[in-house]
């Protein structure tokens, strides 16, 4: 273990033999990291919080601390990292709160860049990527492979669903479904997240299947439900449009659904 010497670290905390710790960080109680994680100079994780392994966290990132909720009452909530997500300088992740499921939650394989903030009681996918100073507001879940632009904000309770595309400075304040590009403030849906579904391997084929789904959802003038009914015939042949189908007919009873772009 290569633990500065002026890193200040909680005797409860648990680090695993070979974590690195920069000088001046500070990691309080009740931490779990992982094998392999690297952590940078000036960084203040608090807890309770648990890192998977092969994690990066750079200078200045708060990770674990109390959330940004009026509410919050010091209550024990809690944040869970998988693995070999990358936190860049000014990163700040909160932990949960007792009006949600007590915990953040954050995949694997994940890139938060400078200033990318996740608020209290997010669930966000693995492979996604927040640009700098990308932002998301309390209960917020996020799929799988979601790509945000820099300077985009996501509002409290919004759900993205898998391989969607929020483009720069966009302003989220309902849900965006699977495989579209939303755009503007507030957001709007641009078209289907193509260029991204071909470099994870869909083929041809299939992206002309959900970019078809895609036009009867936004493009028909079908009313939602009747657009749903369209899809799901469809997807009985089409297994790619399964995840658009969850989405629209999700009905988790953590979240209060605030309706779709559209």
């Amino acid at each position: 273990m290569a633990i500065h010497s002026t890193a200040l670290i909680d005797p409860s905390a648990q680090l695993a033999p070979d974590v690195q710790v920069g000088a001046y960080t500070v990691i309080g109680a009740n931490v779990v990291i992982g094998a392999g994680t690297w952590i940078g100079p000036h960084v203040v994780i608090d807890g309770p919080t648990t890192i998977g392994s092969d994690n990066k966290i750079f200078q200045f990132a708060s990770i674990g601390a109390a959330p940004q909720d009026l509410k919050y009452n010091n209550e024990p909530t809690r944040l869970e990292i998988g693995d070999r997500n990358t936190f860049r300088e000014n990163t700040t992740i909160n932990r949960g709160t007792t009006k949600d499921q007590l915990v953040t939650r954050i995949g694997s394989d994940n890139l938060f860049m400078t200033g990318a903030h996740v608020g209290h009681d997010c669930v966000i996918g693995s492979h996604c990527v927040l640009a700098n100073y990308g932002t998301l507001g309390g209960h917020v879940i996020i799929g799988d492979w979601v790509h945000m632009g820099g300077f985009a904000g996501i509002h409290q309770f919004c759900q993205v669903g898998a391989h969607a595309f929020i483009a720069n400075n966009t302003a989220v304040t309902r849900d965006v479904p699977p495989f579209v590009m939303a755009v503007g403030r507030p957001a709007e849906p641009h078209s289907v997240n193509s260029e991204g579904l071909k470099r994870r391997g869909y083929s041809a084929e299939q992206i002309r299947n959900i970019r078809d789904a895609y036009r009867i959802l936004y493009r028909s003038q079908l009313k939602l439900i009747e657009a749903t009914e369209q899809i799901e015939q469809r997807a009985k042949t089409q297994p790619e449009l399964q995840p658009l189908i969850d989405f629209l007919n999700d009905s988790t009873p953590r979240r209060e659904r605030v309706g779709i772009v559209r």
